[in-house]
């Protein structure tokens, strides 16, 4: 994402974070610039919370950090006014009605509307006299969206927004926060290691590996730099001799996926695919108990 920095939301420069002697993020650098929905993908351990907290000032580590040109350990108080953070799962107080929690939000956040927020309530299951505890797991995640999403802030971070949830309630989830929130303005950055879940909706993708940072992307130059090569099998041997980032299966054909254009007589003889997120995110990845050991 090499935008001009002037309408960037979000700065990180050489940004490294450790836990003792465990390296949670390595020399991490990026942009977010407005109007960008920007998938955070990595497996569990990858850094993926290590980099939000740091985000909203809950982490400190080395290198620069500006968030809407704030920095966020010395101005949190006034980020957090303008940041809408989602940790992990929906942490509302289960006693409540939730007319009472949108009275509640009102007197706390003075972004907060009471109005949109009862709008963008009534799009879900949920009613205004529910009481939370009765709510499934679904309903409180939209619900907290909900209640998220009236809050006029420029940046919304979600870590792991839909973990635990049916693809029903991840697919409603989903859609009202691209309705409701993104307007061209505001981005989002969501981590997850879904990441079939969330392709469709992206606009760019930010892939973390143990730490550092292995793609930054837009979606569109993703298309272009990365080439999907479906073949015969009888070219396995000439495929596996041009180094691909990855070899597999789709549809039970034989694939492989490069970076960058194939080797010409290979390109002649089999068939350009669109390269998924899910088999990049395979090949620039390695799951955790791959990692070398003491990584």
């Amino acid at each position: 994402m090499n935008h001009n920095s002037q309408d960037a939301l979000v700065e990180v420069r050489n940004f490294s974070l450790r836990y003792g002697r465990k390296t949670a993020l390595d020399d991490v650098s990026f942009d977010i610039p407005k109007g960008r929905v920007v998938g955070l993908l990595g497996h569990n351990g990858a850094g993926k919370t290590s980099l939000m907290k740091a985000l909203v000032g809950l982490q400190s580590g080395q290198g620069a950090l500006r968030v809407l040109g704030m920095n966020p350990q010395a101005d949190r108080v006034a980020l957090l006014d303008q940041v809408s953070y989602i940790p992990d799962v929906a942490v509302l107080p289960r006693w409540a009605r939730v007319h009472e929690l949108v009275t509640l939000m009102s007197g706390l956040q003075p972004r907060f509307s009471a109005e949109r927020a009862r709008t963008l309530i009534r799009r879900t299951s949920v009613e205004l006299g529910d009481k939370v505890k009765a709510l499934s797991k679904g309903m409180v995640t939209q619900l907290h969206l909900a209640l998220v999403a009236s809050i006029d802030t420029r940046l919304m971070i979600l870590d792991e927004p839909t973990l635990g949830l049916d693809v029903l309630s991840r697919k409603a989830f989903y859609e009202m926060l691209i309705d409701e929130w993104c307007d061209g303005e505001r981005s989002v950055l969501i981590s997850t290691h879904q990441v079939e879940e969330i392709e469709q909706l992206l606009s760019d993708v930010l892939m973390l590996d143990q730490g550092r940072l292995v793609l930054n992307l837009s979606l569109a130059d993703v298309e272009q730099r990365y080439v999907a090569l479906a073949h015969a099998p009888e070219l396995a041997d000439a495929v596996a001799a041009a180094h691909p980032l990855l070899r597999y299966r789709i549809h039970g054909r034989s694939a492989a996926l490069f970076d960058g254009a194939p080797p010409q007589h290979l390109a002649q003889l089999g068939e350009r695919l669109r390269p998924s997120l899910v088999d990049l995110f395979v090949a620039l990845t390695r799951k955790p108990e791959q990692a070398p050991h003491g990584a």
